[in-house]
């Protein structure tokens, strides 16, 4: 029989033994900070993002048209605006820019600014839904898509500042009533038109761009065919007519459109991109997010003019 010494220095060797004290989980917490760090990061980038579209938006909230301030473009440093009158029914007439007035392919109109920003023009328009034309365009077709309330961007390929283009396709791509085309020998690297409006500056980061995109592209006020379409499948926007920038002779047709008479038998045609909703009822503007009135249209409209 075991003495009791040695059952117990049996027992003593079968029981756990115990562990010296273990380290901390340095991978545990590495982990939990990196996390934390992460979705600080994130959280960061969100509010930071949050702000700035916010900044955005308040800086063209004043350029968003109502019944009360229906050219607020007016009010942005450098424009040029048209001798404008109101009619009956509150729109803007731009009396130095006479609507509806067509020439043939073969015509040139001896436009008073260049780019031009409305008169006489050809009776096919550019298309003009977020076109971005990789060559320049001929001005009788261009005028023609202000008319139906688009704005014309356009930029001197010469002195354009790196970076500057993708600025500019930013704001055209994917949008609708706008376009985007190389301008030779334009007098600024950047200018934009409207229907009776024109802007000339240095940089596409201007803030004064988007707050001209704001104002005009589809201001009910401001444009003479309401409603009418930019759509335009049969014009090759790949060749489209060429750019003639050499100085009118004079058997260009003058700006009060003598001698043209108005178009009246246009086909009618409609735009799925159109908004419908009515002058009061704001929808969202590209350039910031915030809110654009857009034009009004109760039946399909005519193609304009």
């Amino acid at each position: 029989m075991a003495s009791g010494k040695s059952a117990k220095k049996r027992r003593s060797s079968s029981s756990p033994l115990i562990s010296k004290r273990q380290g901390l989980p340095w991978l545990t917490i590495i982990a939990v900070v990196v996390i934390v760090g992460l979705a600080a990061g994130i959280f960061t980038v969100v509010l930071s993002k949050n702000r700035e579209n916010e900044a955005a938006t308040a800086a063209v909230q004043p350029f968003i048209p109502t019944a009360e301030n229906k050219d607020p473009s007016t009010a942005i440093q450098g424009i040029f605006v048209g001798a404008s009158t109101t009619d009956e029914n509150g729109a803007l007439s731009y009396t130095d820019y006479k609507a509806a007035l067509h020439v043939s392919p073969t015509q040139r109109v001896a436009y008073d600014r260049f780019p031009p920003v409305g008169g006489p023009h050809d009776a096919i328009w550019a298309a003009c839904n977020g076109v971005v034309y990789a060559v320049p365009v001929r001005d009788e077709n261009m005028v023609h898509t202000m008319e139906h309330g688009a704005v014309w961007i356009t930029y001197n390929p010469d002195t354009i500042a790196a970076g500057d283009l993708d600025v500019l396709k930013g704001l055209v791509e994917g949008q609708t009533y706008i376009t985007l085309s190389p301008y030779p020998n334009l007098d600024t690297p950047v200018s934009l038109q409207s229907w009776g409006h024109q802007l000339k500056v240095d940089s596409a980061s201007d803030e004064r761009v988007k707050q001209f995109i704001t104002a005009l592209r589809l201001n009910p006020y401001t444009y003479p065919e309401i409603g009418a379409t930019c759509s335009q499948p049969s014009f090759d926007t790949a060749n489209p007519p060429a750019f003639d920038g050499s100085p009118r002779d004079a058997d260009a047709v003058p700006m009060d459109g003598a001698g043209l008479t108005t178009a009246t038998d246009e086909p009618a045609a409609t735009d799925a991109a159109t908004p419908t909703a009515a002058p009061t009822s704001p929808a969202t503007d590209p350039t910031s997010g915030a809110q654009s009135p857009a034009a009004t249209e109760s039946a399909p409209a005519t193609s304009g003019s």
